[in-house]
Formats: C-alpha cells, structure tokens, sequence
C-alpha cells in the first residue's frame, strides 16, 4: 500500500510544483520559480520510488 501513498504524493508534489514554477515565472518571481522546479522533480522521484514499490512487491 506504500507504493500508492508514495504515487499519489509524488503526483501531487509534482503538479503543485508546476503551478509554483508557472505562477513563479508570471510574477517574474526567480525564488518560487525556483523552489517549484525543486517540487517538481521531488514529485517526480516520489512517483519513480512508488513504482519501484510497486514493482519489487511483484516480484
């Protein structure tokens, strides 16, 4: 079941990441921008971590 929890955050970090990023780059804002790119990837490895929960589970 960790594999789903770590799927739905890294999910979640991910698209609020993006929002951080676009809202960072509208208001011309570098350090939110910044700070949604790091979300972002984090959220991108939250997901690659469940998926490889999920897989190992399987084995």
């Amino acid at each position: 079941m960790g594999e789903l929890r770590d799927k739905v955050k890294g999910h979640a970090d991910t698209m609020l990441g993006e929002v951080k990023r676009g809202i960072g780059k509208a208001t011309n804002n570098p350090e939110l921008e910044a700070k949604g790119a790091a979300q972002k990837v984090k959220g991108q490895a939250g997901k690659t971590k469940g998926a490889m929960k999920g897989a190992l589970n399987k084995l």
